[in-house]
């Protein structure tokens, strides 16, 4: 008879061992709000947390349509959706979409705030409204609605922001976008200190990632940037991210706050 490894339980199959060691997040019944979930990570994060058992509203920015396909992965679940415009570009219009979304679900369990603008354009050709557009869809935009919307979320809830490696690492063909996501890690810190015990507030911060605006920074660099500057040499997908996202917003991370987690194929090795 073959010998049994020491995680293998008398009368009980290797599957049935591995189904029940699966990690329950503990978010059925609880109700999300992804910022930018039309697309990309965001709607990634809104599929895999209704996976999860939350019900999930979608805000969008430009693209209703996708937000809609997003919600219909939401509901493909059997969870509840909704789909609100939110632009985080004019944060007037952020705070009273983010305070008429708050007013609609009443309460709230998680935050994902994954909406974001990208260009890539060199130093000296930045003007001022480009700077300030980047800096309003990265940060400005991003502190008004979570301003209006943490006092919707309930004792023990939690908010993820998405920031992106170059909040670390600095990026020259889109400084203004840098600067912005290593303003939005800073006020990560500062909306936990803010929200704790009762909220907690964490970022994660992917390297590229395969979405669209991931494909178009991919675009503008060395075709062996990969294999040369990441120690895993590939690209993360939104699936993967979102995955990621969903456990640091769960209660399995409940004692965790004002961390941003890298997730960026090693970058910060090479």
């Amino acid at each position: 008879m073959a010998a049994r490894t020491a995680c293998e339980l008398p009368g009980r199959s290797r599957a049935h061992a591995h189904e029940s060691a699966e990690m329950e997040l503990e978010l059925q019944g609880r109700t999300a709000v992804v910022i930018g979930g039309s697309s990309g990570i965001g709607a990634a994060v809104s599929g895999v947390l209704a996976a999860e058992g939350c019900d999930v509203a979608v805000t969008y920015r430009s693209s209703p349509g996708r937000a809609e396909q997003a919600a219909a992965v939401v509901r493909s679940h059997g969870r509840r959706a909704w789909v609100a415009p939110l632009d985080l570009s004019a944060p007037e219009r952020a705070a009273r979409g983010a305070l008429a979304l708050a007013s609609i679900l009443q309460r709230l369990d998680v935050l994902v705030l994954c909406a974001g603008h990208n260009i890539v354009t060199p130093y000296t050709q930045i003007t001022a409204d480009e700077w300030g557009a980047v800096l309003n869809a990265n940060l400005t935009g991003a502190f008004f609605a979570l301003q209006s919307m943490t006092p919707a979320i309930r004792p023990g809830g939690s908010i993820v922001t998405v920031a992106s490696v170059a909040a670390h690492t600095g990026a020259p063909q889109h400084m203004h976008y840098a600067a912005a996501k290593a303003g939005l890690v800073n006020l990560t810190r500062s909306f936990a200190r803010e929200l704790a015990p009762q909220v907690r507030v964490n970022c994660v911060a992917p390297g590229i990632t395969l979405t669209p605006m991931g494909a178009d920074t991919a675009a503008s660099l060395p075709d062996d940037y990969a294999q040369k500057s990441l120690l895993l040499q590939r690209y993360a997908t939104p699936r993967r991210l979102a995955q990621m996202i969903a456990v640091v917003a769960s209660p399995v991370s409940e004692y965790m706050t004002g961390v941003t987690i890298d997730v960026n194929s090693g970058r910060h090795l090479r």
